[in-house]
């Protein structure tokens, strides 16, 4: 982490935990609003092209095909986090490639993100039927933990202690 990142406290502050390790505590949502006419006019123009790409997504016969690759990217970006060293590319070359147990996956940052992938596309078909709950937050980490490292480690259960992220930093 580097302090000088969180300089500005708009969002949130540093805080020292007990154990002595700094952490982010965000501030409440929701954040204040400025009412005013720009944001009235920013808001009438995203609601404008929200309206004409859903009026565009009606005439198309599968609209899957076009999100399917932003599902895939966001994939990609948002395993970084963890660690992960996989490319898009690598993710569609591994889709491609038909997965048998005479071939199995050998590149585990790769069948990570694709379980991230399986794990968005449940989500957003649970989500047709059933409300966000802690049961389909379990369901959708046990997706995400099966077959990778760490799958030893509850999958499917909420820790019960912080979780760090990166190299602790103090100031």
């Amino acid at each position: 982490m580097r302090t000088q990142d969180f300089t500005e406290e708009r969002w949130g502050e540093l805080i020292r935990t007990p154990q002595g390790i700094l952490a982010f505590r965000p501030r409440d949502l929701p954040p204040p609003l400025r009412l005013d006419w720009q944001f009235a006019s920013r808001l009438g123009q995203a609601m404008h092209a929200l309206a004409h790409l859903g009026g565009t997504a009606r005439n198309i016969p599968n609209p899957h095909l076009l999100i399917r690759p932003f599902v895939r990217r966001e994939a990609v970006l948002s395993s970084r986090i963890e660690g992960t060293h996989a490319t898009l590319f690598d993710l569609l070359l591994f889709e491609a490639q038909e997965e048998t147990p005479a071939r199995p996956p050998r590149v585990p940052d790769v069948i990570e993100v694709r379980n991230y992938v399986r794990a968005l596309e449940y989500a957003l078909q649970r989500l047709q039927a059933f409300p966000l709950s802690l049961r389909l937050i379990r369901e959708l980490h046990e997706r995400l933990m099966t077959g990778v490292r760490g799958d030893s480690k509850a999958p499917g259960q909420l820790r019960r202690q912080q979780v760090h992220i990166g190299a602790s930093a103090l100031i």
